[in-house]
């Protein structure tokens, strides 16, 4: 499963991480996000130890899908070093997803 990402767990998990990070903002109501959820899990358990990868549910979770200018979900954002690297708006392949880690990795 994804770790869970919060708006008080953001800075430390996502922008001091010394691992690559790949966020998925989304919603329960949000019918392509239920697409990408599974996709979202299977990747954080192939990348278990090598990079983090998680879910922010933008609908509790607000101040930094505004700070990033999520405006469209699911959107999954690629960090390095706490610096914004990668965006991915809407539904896309698994490769997608990965090819932004491996690319970090």
């Amino acid at each position: 499963m994804a770790l869970e990402i919060t708006d008080a767990t953001f800075d430390e998990v996502v922008l001091k991480s010394d691992k690559p990070v790949l966020v998925d903002f989304w919603a329960a109501w949000c019918g392509p996000c239920r697409m990408v959820g599974p996709i979202i899990d299977q990747i954080s358990e192939e990348y278990d130890g090598k990079a983090i990868v998680g879910k922010l549910d933008v609908d509790a979770n607000q101040e930094f899908a505004a700070k990033y200018g999520v405006r469209n979900i699911p959107t999954v954002l690629v960090f390095q070093n706490g610096e914004l690297v990668g965006r991915q708006v809407g539904v896309s392949p698994k490769n997608a997803y990965t090819d932004a880690i491996d690319s970090l990795l």
